[in-house]
C-alpha cells in the first residue's frame, strides 16, 4: 500500500511540475511576443516621426543643372500659327483652346500645347528616333498622370526635353533624374500664369492614347 501511495504521489508531483513548466513556457512566450510587438510599434513610431519630421524641399530651393529660364514671356490668344523662339516652345502667344493633357504618339500643335503650359502643365517631348520601345514605355510611365503632355518632336535636339511655362531642360535620356526635379519644381507651379485652370475639355492632338 505504501508503495502505491508513493507512486501516486510521484505521479501527482510529476504532473504538477509538468503543469508549472507549461505555464512558465506560456508566460515566456507571452513576454517575448509582447516585447516584439512593442519593438515593432516603436519602430513604426520612429519611421512616422522621421518621415513627417523631414520637411519637404521647397520648389524654389530645387536647383537643376542646365535649366533654361526665359523671363518676361507674354501670353495672349491668337489665331493661326505662331513662330516661337524656343523649340519646343515654353510660352508666348497661343491658341485660344488648350491641348488636353495626356500621352500622344504624334506631334501636337505648339499653339495648343503652350496654352496647356499656361495652366501649369509640364510638356515632355522626345525624339522618336532616339526614344522608342521599352524606353518610350518607361517615359510614358514616368510623366505625371495629370497636368502633363507627352508627345514626340521630330529632330528634337535632345533625346528628351521637358518644358514648363518660361522654363526648359534638355535631358540626356528617359532615366535622367533631372526630370523628377523639374516636375517637383514646376508642375502646377513656377511661372505659369493660370495655374490650376483646366487641362481637359480642350482639344485632342493626333494619336492620343491616354
Amino acid at each position: 500500500m505504501k508503495q502505491q501511495r508513493d507512486a501516486r504521489r510521484a505521479e501527482k508531483v510529476a504532473a504538477m511540475k509538468k503543469k508549472h513548466a507549461a505555464e512558465k513556457r506560456h508566460r515566456m512566450i507571452g513576454i517575448v511576443l509582447g516585447i516584439v510587438a512593442a519593438v515593432g510599434a516603436l519602430a513604426l513610431v520612429i519611421v512616422l516621426v522621421v518621415t513627417n519630421g523631414t520637411p519637404r524641399t521647397s520648389p524654389e530651393a530645387i536647383e537643376i543643372e542646365g535649366l533654361q529660364n526665359y523671363p518676361n514671356i507674354t501670353a495672349g490668344h491668337v489665331t493661326g500659327a505662331v513662330e516661337y523662339e524656343q523649340s519646343p516652345p515654353v510660352g508666348g502667344e497661343h491658341a485660344a483652346v488648350w491641348l488636353n493633357c495626356g500621352v500622344y504618339t504624334e506631334p501636337v500643335p505648339n499653339e495648343n500645347a503652350v496654352h496647356a503650359l499656361e495652366h501649369g502643365a509640364v510638356w515632355v517631348t522626345y525624339n522618336p528616333e532616339l526614344v522608342s520601345g521599352d524606353e518610350l514605355e518607361e517615359l510614358q510611365g514616368t510623366v505625371p498622370s495629370t497636368y502633363s503632355v507627352l508627345s514626340p518632336v521630330v529632330d528634337l535636339q535632345s533625346p528628351v526635353v521637358i518644358s514648363a511655362w518660361a522654363n526648359q531642360v534638355e535631358l540626356d535620356g528617359v532615366d535622367d533624374p533631372r526630370m523628377q526635379d523639374f516636375v517637383d519644381k514646376f508642375w502646377q507651379g513656377g511661372d505659369a500664369p493660370e495655374i490650376g485652370a483646366s487641362c481637359s475639355g480642350g482639344i485632342d492632338g493626333g494619336g492620343r492614347i491616354a
